[in-house]
């Protein structure tokens, strides 16, 4: 295709850019900060630098307009937070005796207050900071971050745009604070907090700025007539508005559907939507809706969330075809990059061929200057680039590494009967009792220590070859003997032997399977200072040989108390990667699954009796749109029963979930037909026991009641008073007793103390039950 040049030239930009730099100095600065290692002058240089780094990067690779504000030191929306003044009451004096102090307070907590709630951004693996809202909240503005990193960006001589959190997803994310009725509905306070943001939006258009981003990726989820009318408020209210920038309304992450044409009719300049697969139906539905006169339209053509090349002539046919339903097209990526590595550049150990059909947030950026090059000038401006891209295409379409003839053989010949054990719930449960003679309340972990200093240097040590194989394995057994030591003294029923030689839930697992590869620099950020490597599943997937039988076989061998086999369940193993994109995801998850069945029966074999395989991203992958919802949740939970349904009855499974909505997915937790669930609650106040007893769920559950995320220790009277809340919607003969999530970013003096809280609560707990509860 030959585009038609525009009236004016295409542009490019970007919603977003990832924060840490290249070697995660904002972890290292915030996370010195915290030990008092760095002051707090040195920690904003170094945030200063990330961001003159960034803005650097962007306008010399071609990007003519850089965001500003989409820097955080923890989360976006916790920023958002402040910038409108919604600072809980227990969180006052700390701000205002220290901004910086307050803020991370909000974040982490301390010993004496609650952090906000925290859970996962829309289907990503990415977590936000619940704001906390109720009928009395008055909001104030506070533009002083937003408007400073606008004016360092335009000191610099770049192009800046804001990007803000739009009002309406902002009250849609949120939640009632602590005391107001769950029934409250922050969108209610939405006539409260426009005024904040027109206050905020005149003082960026004093400060200079032409175009001020506001992202609502809310709206590409199912909203109700009434969210609908208050977008349409909201953007009439603030469209209306003499005194302000130009405004560009951003989605991503899917299709606009009924909230499209409310945004196409507001009184805002532009409008950002997503024209990738995910956003499936964005184009159509903007051509029924007559386009976009008079208004920018900034097409996400280039995937924000995957690390696989574009496919240039795909995206140059959408973007000519949006040049007549709209008066300017530019072209972006489908959402901010934040969700992507820095540089495939840097990854030294991947072949070269496979290299080539990798594209970081440094290869996107540059994706999407060519493309809009390409739609300005026509194919022929980018004929050499063309080319090559179809021969990477190509390259990665005929790779032997994509295709194993013996996976898709035995994925083939699955059977419903694979899919399930060989007896009910309620007949299992007795022959798991009568084999582990487990008390009520049972405690237990769910899987991961702490990951000290002396782990991480006896892996460098390894890699770096000053200790050998053996000498390492002494070290991981050496860790395991002392973690299996704590439990047993503390009194923990079933035990964990600690993960010591696991580097991160997936990628340990993702090493040993084949049509995996593994990056050394791709660092995402999960939370705050929390970073992850996604591996990238990039061919059929099988088991050359057993994961973790060795160590969990090692460790059992040291105690009489039931030790746990831990893995990471396949919907996990897909959302945790960057996952291939060349088949659908079902069929990926099938051919996980049978991989880590092979593993489940390996370790029953060898004497596992409890059988741990972790999903918490069941819910994160949970499609936006309900009606999709039904078609994932079918392949999801059949690929967990899958792994999980060869053993026998009297083998204990479990699995485990964290810091997602758990409401609207109870039927399918109940349909993965585990023995046993742990699941985040203790921010939440117990919110997810009270969920599962409203579904009639009749199986086991363990409701954490210490939250990790945080450093605060949890008395044994909280640990306590959180185990009644869980009992007064579980069974004490269901009930049991766990933190939210695994404890490898814990230290071990806070470990140590918090669990022996959890047991003596445990312990408290059970001596107050009558004899019956048994």
């Amino acid at each position: 295709m030959t585009a038609k040049p525009a009236a004016a030239a295409a542009r490019a930009t970007v919603y977003g850019y990832p924060r840490q730099g290249q070697n995660r100095e904002l972890k290292k600065a915030i996370e010195g900060y915290w030990k008092g290692r760095v002051d707090a002058d040195a920690l904003r240089e170094t945030a200063a630098g990330l961001r003159r780094g960034t803005w650097q990067q962007l306008a010399d690779a071609g990007v003519h307009e850089v965001p500003t504000g989409d820097f955080s030191y923890y989360d976006h929306v916790l920023d958002t937070s402040v910038m409108v003044g919604a600072v809980p009451e227990r969180h006052r004096d700390a701000v205002r005796t220290d901004a910086l102090d307050g803020y991370f307070a909000m974040a982490r907590g301390t010993q004496d207050v609650a952090p906000l709630e925290m859970t996962k951004w829309f289907d990503t693996n990415y977590h936000y900071l619940v704001p906390e809202l109720g009928p009395d909240t008055a909001f104030t503005a506070d533009s002083a971050k937003q408007v400073a990193e606008f004016g360092e960006a335009l000191a610099l001589g770049h192009t800046p745009r804001p990007v803000l959190v739009g009002p309406v997803t902002y009250l849609l994310l949120a939640k009632a604070a602590p005391g107001v009725a769950a029934d409250f509905e922050p969108l209610t306070l939405l006539d409260r907090l426009l005024p904040v943001y027109a206050e905020v939006l005149a003082d960026l258009r004093a400060a200079g700025a032409e175009w001020v981003q506001l992202d609502e990726p809310a709206l590409v989820q199912d909203r109700t007539p009434a969210e609908l009318n208050a977008a349409a408020r909201a953007y009439r209210e603030l469209g209306g508005l003499t005194d302000r920038p130009k405004l560009l309304v951003a989605s991503y992450f899917g299709r606009l559907g009924d909230a499209l044409p409310v945004l196409a009719k507001s009184p805002v300049e532009g409008l950002a939507l997503d024209f990738t697969e995910s956003g499936a139906g964005n184009l159509a539905d903007l051509a029924a809706a007559g386009g976009l006169p008079g208004k920018r339209l900034v097409a996400g053509v280039v995937n924000g969330r995957n690390i696989w090349i574009n496919d240039y002539e795909k995206s140059l046919a959408t973007l000519g075809t949006l040049l007549g339903l709209a008066d300017h097209v530019d072209v972006s990526a489908s959402s901010s990059l934040l969700h992507v590595p820095l540089d495939a550049g840097t990854e030294r150990d991947i072949d070269p061929q496979i290299a080539r059909w990798l594209a970081f947030a440094r290869q996107k950026t540059e994706e999407i200057v060519v493309l809009a090059r390409g739609l300005s000038g026509g194919t022929e401006a980018i004929a050499a680039e063309l080319a090559a891209n179809r021969a990477d295409l190509a390259s990665r379409t005929d790779a032997v590494i994509t295709r194993d003839p013996a996976v898709r053989a035995r994925t083939a010949a699955i059977t419903d009967a694979d899919g399930r054990r060989s007896q009910p719930y309620t007949e299992r449960a007795l022959a798991q009792r009568a084999h582990l003679g487990l008390p009520l309340l049972p405690t237990t972990t769910i899987g991961s220590f702490p990951q000290t200093t002396e782990l991480r240097t006896a892996r460098a040590d390894l890699r770096a070859g000053r200790i050998d194989a053996a000498g390492y394995e002494e070290r991981i057994k050496d860790e395991i003997r002392e973690v299996l030591s704590f439990q047993e003294k503390a009194g923990l029923d079933v035990l964990v032997h600690g993960e010591p030689e696991r580097n991160d839930m997936v990628q340990y697992f993702a090493e040993q399977l084949t049509g995996y590869l593994a990056t050394q620099h791709g660092w995402v950020q999960s939370y705050g200072t929390r970073y992850v490597r996604p591996p990238v599943l990039a061919g059929d997937i099988s088991r050359p040989e057993p994961m973790t039988v060795r160590w969990t076989t090692y460790a059992q061998s040291l105690t009489e108390r039931p030790v746990k086999g831990m893995l990471t369940g396949p919907v996990t193993m897909l959302a945790w990667s960057f996952v291939r994109d060349d088949q659908p995801l079902g069929e990926t998850a099938r051919q996980v699954a049978l991989a880590l069945r092979d593993e489940v029966n390996d370790l029953e074999a060898n004497g596992t009796s409890v059988i741990q395989v972790d999903e918490p991203a069941l819910r994160e992958t949970l499609p936006l749109r309900a009606a999709e919802h039904a078609a994932y949740l079918e392949w999801a939970t059949e690929s967990f029963r899958l792994a999980t349904s060869g053993v026998r009855p009297d083998t204990q499974i479990h699995t485990h979930m964290c810091y997602a909505e758990f409401g609207d997915i109870v039927q399918a937790i109940d349909d993965l037909d585990a023995d046993v669930i742990s699941l985040e609650a203790a921010r939440s106040h117990m919110q997810v026991a009270r969920e599962l007893a409203a579904h009639g769920y009749p199986r086991e559950a363990g409701p954490g009641v210490y939250d990790i995320h945080s450093p605060r220790i949890p008395s044994t009277e909280e640990a306590a008073a959180l185990l009644r809340k869980g009992l007064e919607a579980i069974p004490a003969a269901r009930l049991w007793v766990n933190p939210d999530c695994g404890l490898k970013t814990r230290g071990w003096p806070e470990t140590r103390t918090s669990l022996e809280n959890l047991v003596a609560a445990a312990r408290e707990i059970r001596a107050e039950l009558p004899t019956e509860a048994a």
